[in-house]
Parts: structure tokens; C-alpha cells; sequence
């Protein structure tokens, strides 16, 4: 059947999360098993005495990454830590995967097995299980699909929709520092085609393009927070940058936010590249996305517990819904946050 153009919606008008929204609203769940279903990072099946938490994540070529500066080995490794971000995002614990792949024609056997080697490595990190998968042709390049298992008592998973009014907000790590690793890998691959004799200047800056390149969920924040007796009221992991984070968390809790420019973490390297480029580093950090760290709010009465966590950063509070989602700059006035981040879909 042929599409009525005129009642036609372009996918780019609608976002990626726009998208999600109306396909979550066509979607009844039937199953008395299904916990929690589409909207949160990850969806909740009950297996009896534990809760199964599985998460999806697709990277696909020209839109999550370029061969030509992404070895195979850290796009391998990163296509498995994305996804374990969002079961540590929703207090849990990953013990399986799934891996499937579309190739097109250019790729080699020895590229594959480059390719599954940082699978693997990964795997190894964080005891996860490579448990199946499927592999397919591609006319478009590479396609990854990756689906996490983990598992947690009913108890300790947490959602987005549980921020209070005073609860603290808190992330960790820094922000900001793989989107200005993208930058720089941009600016270098530019360098290149102009001219295939230049070498890259990539000196001094390690610590960005691994952010970029390799990423790290964030198991050690989950255990930390478990070892000091913390449960989230929400969480949610930094995969679209922090503003869209925050609206997240606060669109699903029914609440607003209050955060402060002078409490976001910036990684002094990421602060320099961003003025050497004459950006931000708070609107890189707001909206550049691929940080995967963790962003969370916990109750006032734990602020003793929390403030001795290491790599956890106090940035706001959660506020009544009226209030609305607003960032304090470091003279006192006060913006609206909007998402502004990364959108698979625009």
C-alpha cells in the first residue's frame, strides 16, 4: 500500500524520542511477566526471585561511527560497553549478551575477527557471557545490535520516574570530554582528506579520544553506591548528553530541576580543546553526549553517604514541576534546559 503524502511525518520532525513516544503509546503489554516495558533504560522481566533487566543498542556506520578513525578492536569494545551502561543505569548487574551483526562486502574475515576480539575484551572486563547473536549482509556497511541481560532483586532497580522534590542530583565523572574527542577526530579526518601526507595531531590528548573511542561504564559508581548503602531514587546513564538526561528524569517523575553551572564536571583537557575550538565546555558538556556516566538522584538524608563516594559529583536538586528545568550560571541567572543532545534520527 502506498504512503498518503499528504498526511506524511517526517521522522526528522519527530526525533528520536518522539518517535519512541508514539511507538510506546501503540504498545500494550499483555504479559504478567513484563515489569516495565518501553521508557526506561532498559525493560524488566520477572524470573521469579530476581527481575531480568535487557537493554538493545544498534551503532550504525555513518550515523555512531567512522572506520575512518575507529579501529574495529575499541568499536567492538564499545558496542558492549554502551549497552552494559544502561543495566548499571538501572542498578543491576550484566551477565549476558547478544551480538548481531550486518556486514557488507568490504569487510574480511580478519576484520570481523578484529571486530569480535574488542567484543570479547570487553566481555572479559565485566564478566559478561557472549551467549548468541546473528550475522547478516549489509548493503550499507557495518551495523552492530547489542542486547544486555543483567539481573537484580526487585528491590534495588531503579527507574526514571522516582526523583523527589530535595532530592540531590548527582553524576559522575565528567562531562563533555567524547564529544570534544569527536571534534578532534573530525577536525584530524578533515586534515587528512585535504591532505593524505599530513599526520595526525593528536598529541596530549589520550584521555579524549578514549572517552570517545573506548568508553567505560561505570560498574565502579554501581558498586560504590551499593558498598556505602545508597539506592537511587532515579537514574538514568549519559548517553545523549546531560541536559537530555535531566529532562528524562524529570519528565518521568512529574518534577523540575535546579543544577549550577559551577558543579558540572569538565575535565581540564576537555575545557582547553573547547576553547580551542571557541565552544563552551558547559554546552559541550550539556549537549555533546557519549559520556556514559551515571546521573542520579539520592534522597537529602543521604548527603553524608553520598559526598564520600569518590567520582561523584553534587550538581543540583530536584525541585516541584513548576519550578521547571533550570541551570544557575556562575553570575546568578538562570536558563532553561533544553535537549539540545545527540538524536539518532536529526
Amino acid at each position: 500500500m502506498f504512503e498518503n503524502k499528504e498526511n506524511r511525518t517526517e521522522l526528522s520532525d519527530l526525533g528520536e524520542f518522539g518517535l519512541i513516544s508514539q511507538i510506546a503509546a501503540s504498545t500494550q503489554v499483555k504479559n504478567k511477566s513484563t515489569v516495565r516495558g518501553i521508557g526506561d533504560d532498559g525493560a524488566v522481566l520477572d524470573a521469579g526471585d530476581k527481575k531480568v533487566v535487557i537493554s538493545t543498542d544498534m551503532l550504525v556506520e555513518g550515523v555512531h561511527f567512522d572506520l575512518v578513525y575507529c579501529p574495529l578492536k575499541h568499536l567492538g569494545y564499545k558496542a558492549v560497553a554502551v549497552n552494559l551502561s544502561d543495566i548499571y543505569a538501572m542498578n543491576a548487574s550484566p551477565s549476558q549478551i547478544t551480538v548481531s551483526v550486518a556486514l557488507s562486502s568490504k569487510f574480511s574475515l580478519e576484520a570481523v575477527e578484529e571486530l569480535y576480539e574488542g567484543i570479547h575484551l570487553a566481555c572479559e572486563k565485566y564478566e559478561v557471557d557472549l551467549v548468541g547473536g546473528d550475522t547478516t549482509s549489509s548493503l550499507s556497511g557495518l551495523i552492530i545490535s547489542i542486547t544486555a541481560i543483567g539481573f537484580a532483586d526487585e528491590s534495588d532497580i531503579v527507574y526514571r520516574n522516582g526523583a523527589r522534590e530535595t532530592d540531590l542530583v548527582c553524576v559522575s565523572g565528567d562531562l563533555g570530554s567524547a564529544y570534544l574527542g569527536l571534534q578532534l577526530l573530525n577536525r584530524e579526518k578533515q586534515v587528512f582528506l585535504d591532505n593524505p601526507a599530513a599526520q595526525p595531531d593528536l598529541a596530549g590528548y589520550d584521555y579524549l579520544l578514549e572517552r570517545q573511542l573506548r568508553p567505560e561504564p561505570r560498574r565502579d559508581i554501581y558498586e560504590a553506591l551499593k558498598k556505602a548503602g545508597i539506592r537511587p531514587t532515579a537514574m538514568i546513564d549519559v548517553s545523549d548528553g546531560l541536559a537530555s538526561e535531566l529532562l528524562h528524569i524529570c519528565d518521568n517523575s512529574q518534577a523540575g530541576c535546579q543544577v549550577y553551572e559551577e558543579k558540572i564536571p569538565v575535565d581540564i583537557k576537555a575545557a582547553e580543546l573547547a576553547e580551542e575550538f571557541n565552544m563552551n565546555p558547559i554546552t559541550c558538556a550539556l549537549n555533546g553526549g557519549e559520556d556514559y556516566e551515571l546521573l542520579f538522584t539520592v534522597p537529602i538524608a543521604d548527603f553524608e553517604k553520598i559526598k564520600m563516594v569518590k567520582d561523584v559529583h553534587l550538581i543540583g536538586h530536584i525541585t516541584h514541576k513548576n519550578a521547571g528545568c533550570v541551570m544557575i550560571e556562575k553570575g546568578g541567572q538562570s536558563i532553561e534546559l533544553k535537549a539540545q543532545g545527540l538524536d539518532g534520527l536529526r
